[in-house]
């Protein structure tokens, strides 16, 4: 695909007029796809890039300090770190390092991209990755204390070459929320018998129903219905007593986890932020259509999550108790999370 002379024309007169406008939002005022805006600028601090994480993602680890950026259209999950642990996968790849904890999906990992962009503040060094339709499923933004030289070479020997194709797919349609009365004796004896969290999605799959649809379902006291305000209340509380959790976000191609605390929670207009030195969160909390307490059974007691849907049906975020392998205390979580519950039931 080559950008036709009046799209770059365009994506250059929108970027003159409003030069401190996000990528991704300059594409949604033009709408195009944010892939695009950086086709425009192929030969101009941006070149093309092997996007397949297994080849690109081991190369990450000698950047040294990152942020790693994960988001869907109402949430951003950002987290500086190192990229260690990685673990290829035909069907899922991980990251398993102390600061970046990834879930990788290849099939969606499809055009890369290594950006540079010099302004006021220097120049700004990134790698980022789009789906086949051209949306962004993962970038990697380089900061003060990362290897400028390891960038350098990874980008040297990842390089596309300058006529290799480019395609922009349609967009996936989204689909409805998915709930099948007919199996719903079947969804709550399957769902008690849960040993693993692992289990639920394939679960949910085999029995025609999808996350959202399995909630509004299965009910008490698998599933309670919470404030839209859950979300934020319960990050402010976990926040206050030094709770330890782990806050999901993610894509179709990406998933992204914090674990740790969370302590300077901030609202700004629309936009209800976590501000800390090394997560970053912002959560467009009006688009919050819907917020569940969920409790799945593990061979470790119940794990409980915090989710968040937008009005069609799509998963924003989750939140639960930290829980590692050799640690399985989430009481302080449990027993906030449930009064949140109590508080609905009341």
């Amino acid at each position: 695909m080559i950008l036709s002379p009046d799209r770059a024309n365009a994506i250059a007169t929108a970027r003159t007029e409003k030069p401190k406008m996000r990528e991704r939002d300059l594409a949604d005022a033009l709408g195009i796809r944010e892939a695009e805006i950086l086709v425009a600028d192929l030969g101009h601090g941006v070149r093309r890039i092997v996007a397949d994480p297994a080849q690109l993602l081991p190369r990450v680890a000698a950047l040294g300090d990152v942020m790693a950026l994960t988001r869907n259209d109402w949430c951003v999950h950002e987290r500086r770190g190192t990229y260690t642990g990685f673990h290829a996968g035909g069907h899922a790849s991980m990251v398993l390092g102390p600061d970046i904890d990834l879930r990788i999906f290849p099939k969606h990992w499809v055009h890369g991209f290594a950006v540079e962009r010099t302004g006021k503040d220097g120049t700004r060094r990134s790698l980022q990755v789009f789906d086949a339709a051209g949306d962004a499923v993962h970038k990697i933004h380089l900061g003060p204390e990362s290897d400028i030289a390891a960038f350098d070479a990874l980008v040297v020997d990842l390089a596309l070459p300058a006529d290799a194709p480019f395609d922009i797919a349609p967009r996936a349609i989204p689909e409805t929320v998915r709930v099948n009365d007919a199996k719903l004796a079947d969804l709550r004896d399957n769902w008690a018998a849960m040993t693993d969290t692992h289990q639920f999605l394939a679960m949910t799959s085999r029995l025609k129903f999808d996350r959202l649809g399995a909630n509004r379902s299965i009910g008490a006291p698998w599933a309670t219905r919470l404030p839209v305000t859950a979300v934020e209340d319960a990050l402010h509380q976990a926040g206050a007593q030094g709770l330890q959790i782990m806050v999901f976000v993610g894509n179709r191609g990406c998933i992204q986890i914090h674990s740790g605390t969370v302590q300077r929670l901030e609202p700004m207009g629309p936009w209800f932020n976590v501000l800390d030195p090394r997560f970053n969160l912002h959560l467009r909390a009006d688009k919050v259509a819907e917020v569940w307490l969920v409790r799945k059974p593990t061979k470790r007691g119940d794990a409980i999550s915090v989710e968040a849907f937008d009005k069609d049906g799509q998963l924003i975020l989750q939140i639960f108790g930290k829980r590692a392998e050799a640690a399985t205390d989430t009481r302080g979580w449990d027993a906030l999370a449930e009064a949140l519950a109590a508080e609905v039931v009341a």
